[in-house]
């Protein structure tokens, strides 16, 4: 990473340090409960490297109005038993709470702060130059020496505290992104054709987007549809035909129209589903479903039609479950396709906080090359897009590189 300063470039002993992670963990929607804590790990790659220094860490979890938005105790739970060191955790972000406990810190100490999305300000994207000026960063930046960015997950955002705080403070990139960004540059210099993308999960916007920069950067010879982007395009081929529930549901499925009449050969869509009948997996060919089914999971036509096409690919990136996977009646077409990717031949990444706790759960993450917590970000960063995150740090690198810190 020569344009981004890392913490190998810094000495940060006795220091105040924001450290941006990305916590953001797969929450049981009836308990509340942590399902999957390998973010959680990933955070604590860099406090190795910063156990001298007066350390607050950073994270969102959920979207407003998802069943994942709460608060961030659990996760300081999680951590502090990761890590072996006490985590105090803050309930409060910005606040006259999160400010006074920032500044009687004294070194090797480590708090988390509540949940960054409970500031409305972190739920909007704005340039660099006006994230640096919101209320968060402007209260915040003052008490720090300097930002540690180590959330990859969430590179492609442009929230305060992604390009914020590098605008104002000495940044540099934390371990995980340091480690992403090399494998992923290693692992692209020797990539082959065909490539596969499987692409699931609920993020339909961020997924539209990424596909067609995907197929016309020759990223995507290949492109096998699961989830709720899956479910998308069925309607966009009338295979589906009453309502997703989804925001700006037509706009999305014109869009994937659109896509399937300008590249009609690289997509592929479920042949098979699985829907839910009072509590009970019920699978049918996709012509028999009526109006009202609910799409839950991919049936054993379509896991052996995607099968065959991971089987011969030079490359495959998975990125998004390929239903309610949580659930385990619909956790088959999941856990299917990551089984297939495994025995591949090919070189493979798995990209997605609920892919990479399912690759964990079932024992296969030794047969994959590459294995990332990220997922949308991950998608831009494959079709060569430069990430809001990263662009922040190469800048700070740019102003400070030859300063240091005293």
């Amino acid at each position: 990473m020569k344009s981004v300063l890392t913490l190998d470039d810094f000495d940060l002993k006795g220091k105040t340090v924001f450290l941006r992670v990305d916590m953001n963990c797969p929450i049981d929607p009836n308990t509340m409960e942590i399902l999957g804590t390998k973010r959680i790990e990933e955070a604590a790659a860099s406090l190795k490297s910063l156990q001298d220094a007066k350390v607050v860490i950073a994270s969102h979890q959920g979207r407003v109005g998802n069943n994942d938005y709460t608060g961030m105790s659990s996760h300081a739970e999680v951590l502090q038993k990761v890590t072996g060191r006490s985590i105090k955790y803050v309930e409060d972000v910005m606040g006259v709470a999160a400010q006074d406990e920032i500044r009687s810190m004294k070194d090797g100490d480590i708090i988390l702060l509540d949940n960054l999305r409970f500031c409305a300000e972190e739920n909007y994207e704005f340039p660099p130059e006006s994230a640096s000026k919101t209320i968060m960063v402007s209260r915040l930046s003052k008490l720090f020496d300097a930002c540690v960015m180590d959330s990859f997950p969430s590179a492609h955002r442009q929230h305060p505290s992604i390009v914020g705080f590098p605008h104002v403070l000495p940044a540099c990139a934390g371990r995980i992104v340091e480690r992403e960004v090399q494998n992923l540059d290693n692992i692209m210099t020797v990539a082959k054709a065909p490539h596969v993308i499987v692409l699931g999960g609920s993020k339909v916007p961020d997924r539209l987007e990424a596909i067609k920069m995907l197929i016309e950067n020759g990223r995507a010879d290949h492109i096998l549809l699961t989830g709720l982007i899956g479910n998308v395009f069925l309607r966009a081929q009338a295979r589906i035909k009453s309502s997703l529930g989804i925001k700006r549901e037509e706009e999305a499925v014109a869009k994937a129209h659109a896509l399937i009449g300008e590249y009609p050969d690289v997509f592929a869509t479920p042949v098979d589903v699985a829907i839910d009948k009072d509590g009970e997996r019920i699978e049918m060919d996709v012509r028999e479903m009526s109006r009202g089914d609910k799409v839950y999971d991919m049936g054993p036509k379509t896991v052996e039609y995607y099968s065959k096409l991971i089987s011969g690919a030079g490359t495959v990136f998975i990125s998004g479950p390929a239903g309610f996977f949580e659930n385990e009646n619909f956790s088959y077409g999941t856990n299917s396709l990551l089984r297939a990717v495994a025995d591949s031949m090919a070189t493979t990444i798995v990209s997605g906080g609920h892919l990479t706790s399912a690759l964990k759960k079932l024992g296969l993450t030794d047969r994959i090359n590459h294995i990332s917590t990220a997922g949308g970000a991950l998608v831009l960063y494959l079709t060569g897009k430069r990430l809001p995150m990263i662009s922040a740090l190469e800048d700070a690198s740019a102003r400070h590189r030859n300063q240091g810190l005293s």
